[in-house]
């Protein structure tokens, strides 16, 4: 696996990284498992908040060199690579403000006397993460499990090593100790291996379904704790008494936001058939008026895809999907260009039998389906592999309320795209995988849940 740096607008080679060895991967293992068995690991919280409040500061002064590393690593439009910086320093600052609250013990009346829980880090937990957002996907593993005391090992995507070897490089800056954080250029087989290895207790995974299959078996084989964050098909319900001019203006960002390369992405767009033609004939409109280019280019508002190989999964799908009775209603097509980009793209007339109906498309190709009411929104939503996230715009927010509870997915957002915030729990359900980050339930998944009982008698 060749840990390289291709800019997707040029396709231009930047640079190669070594990959590490087996024994960096050992040595690695001892420094993390040794800095678990010290007093940094198993003491007093408050001496590790200060480097979550110091990585903050890192972050927000060096916010557009960060921001301009991942643009040109993997597509990102410059603002929204600026803004994921943003988020990372809220995410450590957030869990530097809140940890110690989260993590302090809880009472519970029992009639076996005074009974308490205590939360203690559990050991080196292993991270697998990808490239779509290369600096807050190691956040949200970082910066809970930090201010818990659990050691991070990270095998981060093959195609982000500069990200990678950059985010490694603020954690030491920011104070934190040799083995709290260790970056590391490896093969699958290698994190098999440290998967396999006594002293990792946890694994966590962002990333495909079929790489959750793969880390997630390791894991059981071992009895370890893992989270998954896999894929998802996310639904963006557009109901007949909705604000449909806002309701298209957010589709437009749900769909194409970092080109669309988004798990949360809106992927499934369910028109109530009273507005469809309005929807469309709008939704056309805006994406007609999509400014393709460099990423770096503030005026551009859909960069490429993040490599080649995404370029080509993403057309033979729409390929296959066409194929099967899928209609172009615009775009469908990869477009001339020695970057790695793909028209936006809207397809309709998707049957249950068509590929398409269950599978996560990648970049910006929108499906929409009409239905004729909310029980027929409900099932349709609810006729997918994944679970991940969603969004329902209409002005009768009880309605909506009804409707989201009987999605089934781990997140709903009513009239505004799927995002993220630090106090929020993000997972899913399904095949969109398993656990949660961020917010009180994220920094609780690795840590021992310890009751502790003194009896009256």
């Amino acid at each position: 696996m060749a840990y390289q740096t291709i800019n997707p607008f040029t396709n231009q080679l930047v640079k190669e990284y070594p990959a590490h060895s087996n024994a960096d991967v050992q040595a690695a293992l001892e420094k993390a498992d040794a800095l678990y068995h010290s007093d940094w690991a198993k003491g007093d919280i408050d001496q590790r908040l200060p480097i979550l409040h110091k990585l903050a500061d890192l972050l927000d002064k060096q916010n557009e060199e960060l921001a301009k590393i991942a643009s040109r690593e993997m597509g990102k439009l410059i603002e929204q690579s600026r803004a994921e910086v943003t988020l990372c320093a809220q995410i450590a600052r957030y869990y530097a403000d809140h940890a110690k609250d989260f993590l302090a013990p809880v009472k519970y009346d029992s009639s076996l006397g005074e009974a308490w829980v205590e939360h203690h880090p559990i050991g080196v937990l292993m991270a697998v993460e990808p490239w779509n957002f290369p600096y807050y996907q190691l956040m949200r593993v970082l910066a809970p499990n930090l201010a818990a005391g659990n050691p991070i090992i990270v095998k981060h995507a093959s195609i982000v090593p500069h990200c990678a070897e950059t985010f490694e490089h603020l954690v030491r800056e920011a104070g934190a100790p040799e083995g709290a954080y260790t970056n590391l250029f490896i093969s699958s087989g290698q994190v098999s291996a440290i998967i396999d290895d006594d002293r990792v207790q946890g694994v966590a995974l962002t990333g495909s379904e079929k790489a959750g299959a793969v880390v997630a078996a390791q894991a059981a084989k071992k009895l370890k704790k893992a989270t998954l964050e896999l894929g998802g098909n996310d639904v963006f319900v557009v109901l007949d008494d909705s604000d449909l001019q806002k309701a298209v203006q957010v589709g437009v960002q749900a769909r194409l936001q970092n080109a669309g390369q988004v798990c949360t992405a809106a992927k499934r767009f369910i028109i109530h058939e009273k507005v469809a033609d309005a929807f469309l004939s709008q939704f056309s409109d805006a994406f007609r008026q999509v400014k393709l280019g460099d990423p770096l280019d503030e005026s551009t508002t859909l960069g490429p895809l993040s490599s080649k190989e995404a370029l080509e999964t993403l057309t033979r799908q729409v390929e296959e999907a066409v194929k099967n009775g899928a209609k172009v209603h615009f775009g469908g097509k990869p477009v001339d260009h020695k970057g790695n980009f793909f028209e936006p793209t809207i397809l309709t007339h998707i049957t249950r039998d068509n590929p398409a109906y269950f599978e996560e498309f990648f970049g910006p190709v929108a499906q929409v389906y009409v239905v004729k009411d909310d029980d027929e929104i409900v099932k349709l939503a609810n006729d997918s592999h994944y679970g991940l996230g969603g969004a329902i715009f209409s002005q009768n927010i009880e309605r909506a309320k009804r409707l989201a509870s009987r999605i089934e997915t781990g997140m709903v957002y009513i009239n505004s795209l799927t995002d993220t915030a630090a106090e929020l729990p993000f997972g899913g359900v399904k095949r969109s995988g398993f656990g949660r980050e961020l917010s009180d339930l994220g920094i609780k998944e690795f840590v021992n849940q310890k009751l502790v009982v003194v009896s009256h008698q």
